[in-house]
Parts: C-alpha cells; sequence; structure tokens
C-alpha cells in the first residue's frame, strides 16, 4: 500500500505537513470517529503517568510535542507548551481556547510554538515532560528527535508517546492490519475529499518501530527505565523513559 503523503526521503517533512494541514479542522472528530472515543482514556492514561512522580502541588512542566490541535496539552495542568510543524493545526488550537468556557479560561492556558521536533528552539534540561500524542512516527528521522527531546528534558525527566502499536498477537495484527488498510482510506475520502489522508496510517505505521522498536530505539538514545504500556491488544501503546539523573 502506498500513499502520497508518505515519502521516505527529503521530502518527508513536507509531505506531513501537507498532510496535517489537509485534515487540520476534521482531526479530532476523525479521531473520535476511528477510536471510538477510546484516544480520550489513552490520553487521560498518558497524563496520569506524566503526572505520577508530583510532588505536592507542584506540576510539571510539560512540552506536548507534535501537538497538532492541542487535545493532549490542554489535558495537563501547570506550564505548558505545545509545538507543531503545522500552522493549521495550531490555528485550530488556537481557537479551541476561546470555545472551552470559563472553567478552562481559569487555568493557565497553553503556549503555542511553531517549530520544528528535530531542531527545537529551547535551552537544554527546559522541561520535566515530553507529551507526544501520535506524533512520533511522523518524524522524518524517529532516532534524531528522541535524541532532540533527550536534550530539552531536565534530567529525571520523562518522556512519553501515544502512537499506533503492531500487535503481537498475528491473527488481530491481520484484523487490525485490514481495518487501516480498508476502512481509514474509505473515511479520509468520504470527510476530506482524499483516501491518501487516512491510508498514510498504515503506511507510516508499517515504517514505524511501534512500541518494542521505539523502546529499544530510546535506551540506545541514552533513555533509561523505558517501557509501554498496550492498549487494544497493543493495537495502540504508550512508550516511555527517563533522561538519566
Amino acid at each position: 500500500m502506498e500513499s502520497k503523503f508518505y515519502q521516505p526521503d527529503e521530502r518527508r517533512a513536507q509531505k506531513v505537513h501537507e498532510l496535517f494541514a489537509a485534515i487540520a479542522r476534521r482531526y479530532d472528530w476523525l479521531n473520535d470517529l476511528m477510536s471510538l472515543g477510546l484516544h480520550r482514556r489513552w490520553k487521560r492514561r498518558l497524563v496520569e503517568m506524566a503526572e505520577a512522580d508530583r510532588v505536592g502541588n507542584a506540576a510539571p512542566t510539560v512540552l506536548d510535542l507534535c501537538c497538532g490541535t492541542g487535545d493532549l496539552a490542554f489535558r495537563f495542568s501547570g506550564r505548558v507548551i505545545g509545538v507543531d510543524f503545522t500552522e493549521e493545526m495550531l490555528r485550530v488550537a488556537v481557537a479551541a481556547v476561546a470555545n472551552r468556557g470559563r472553567a478552562r479560561q481559569a487555568r493557565l492556558q497553553p503556549t503555542w510554538v511553531r517549530a520544528d521536533a528535530l531542531r527545537l528552539p529551547f535551552a537544554d534540561d527546559s522541561f520535566d515532560v515530553v507529551s507526544v500524542g501520535y506524533g512520533l512516527r511522523n518524524l522524518a528521522d524517529v532516532e534524531a528527535g528522541l535524541r532532540e527531546i533527550l536534550r530539552v528534558l531536565r534530567p529525571g525527566g520523562k518522556l512519553l508517546s501515544l502512537d499506533f502499536g503492531k500487535p503481537d498477537n498475528g491473527l488481530l495484527r491481520a484484523l487490525y492490519f485490514g481495518y487501516l488498510r480498508t476502512v481509514l482510506p474509505l473515511l479520509g475520502r468520504l470527510y476530506c475529499g482524499d483516501a491518501d489522508t487516512h491510508g498514510y496510517i498504515l503506511v507510516s505505521l508499517q515504517h514505524y518501530g511501534a512500541q518494542r522498536g521505539i523502546r529499544e530505539l530510546m535506551g540506545r538514545c541514552g533513555y533509561r527505565d523505558c517501557g509501554f504500556e498496550e492498549f487494544v491488544g497493543g493495537t495502540m501503546a504508550i512508550n516511555f523513559g527517563r533522561k538519566p539523573d
């Protein structure tokens, strides 16, 4: 299977930018549709894991990388910076602030920054937590991205990345990949006018290490306590690891 939005060469970043610019307005709604709303539960779990080491009322300083429309960034308390490469996604995030009501307006809102995940405009040792929701898989160079995240994490800080996984069970994997191969391109055609917008997911996943490959790569990059937590038989997973003290 192919997608015009997946290019394993120097055009990768530009094609990913074109993809997310095309689907920005419908991104959150389609996530609800594709996952039957379960992505919200998985994101809540990521935030729980990120804040598990909180001492007293101290909230972590969070970088939400590849933040998209801000759906994950809004779930954190404290100081949060959302970074994305796609201006159209960040516009949706900014607009969402105005639509979240007085209760959310009373909380500290994320700061939005347009930047490349491989060249972050932050000093070394800046963040307690770096979160990534469905973004690590889209980087032009995943290893370079992991090393850049490690640079901006404070000693002892945590990386948590939620993304599509690859189930161990052969039957489940076949059913899951069949769903990604047939149903998602149909949704892309119906709601975005282009099957490739969601056919991209399977193509990118086939070239992605998923939970086990990312755990190994994080270890090679210098993270410690690396592991993952799986959902729905391993079709989704949160990878995690720490920067050494």
